[in-house]
């Protein structure tokens, strides 16, 4: 079934727009050092989890950004995230690393489960770990809300030990593993 990518607010994809036009911002930046024009696409906002220590039901997310992948000559090579402000959206910085390939990896492998999502990014501080979200409701806003206990989390690669990534698990199933990974260790005698 085919995703239901959200639409950004037009001033985080200006912000974006206005960075990569910026020689202040992008020429010190190796996204820049190629050839060809960088490209934002499949914008995604991005929630950042509360604590998951010791929680049965999923816990809060909030908003903190959009994030565009940003592709040359179709190919994804980074990625543009922008932060809220008090003046409104405003670009934040550029990305690179595994998540980029991660993302576009999962965002394929989402088109192919058999329900309509609505695909956000997920962010567990915790644990350094980044998560693919599958809405369930393909025509919420994209903006509010918190992981239902039937949508789906598909881990980025790197995850961390135990976590398999590139696999889409039910948040009910997913956040027992992320809280025993959160557990103390006991000490040794």
């Amino acid at each position: 079934m085919p995703l239901h990518i959200p639409t950004a607010p037009a001033a985080a994809e200006r912000s974006i727009r206005t960075a990569l036009n910026s020689s202040t911002v992008t020429s010190p930046h190796p996204l820049h050092l190629g050839r060809g024009s960088l490209e934002p696409v499949s914008p995604l906002p991005v929630h950042r989890l509360s604590s998951v220590s010791g929680v049965i039901d999923p816990p809060p997310a909030r908003l903190t950004g959009w994030r565009f992948l940003l592709t040359r000559d179709g190919r994804p090579v980074g990625a543009a995230e922008t932060m809220l402000t008090a003046d409104g959206w405003a670009f934040s910085h550029f990305c690179e690393g595994p998540y980029i390939a991660s993302t576009e990896r999962a965002l394929s492998l989402a088109e192919s489960l058999p329900a309509d999502h609505q695909p956000r990014l997920l962010s567990i501080p915790e644990l350094y770990m980044l998560t693919l979200w599958l809405h369930s409701d393909p025509e919420a806003d994209p903006e509010t809300g918190s992981p239902l206990p039937h949508d789906l989390l598909m881990p980025l690669a790197p995850a961390p030990p135990g976590i398999a990534a590139d696999h889409a698990v039910r948040t009910d199933a997913l956040l027992p593993l992320l809280t025993s990974r959160l557990a103390p260790v006991g000490l040794a005698s």
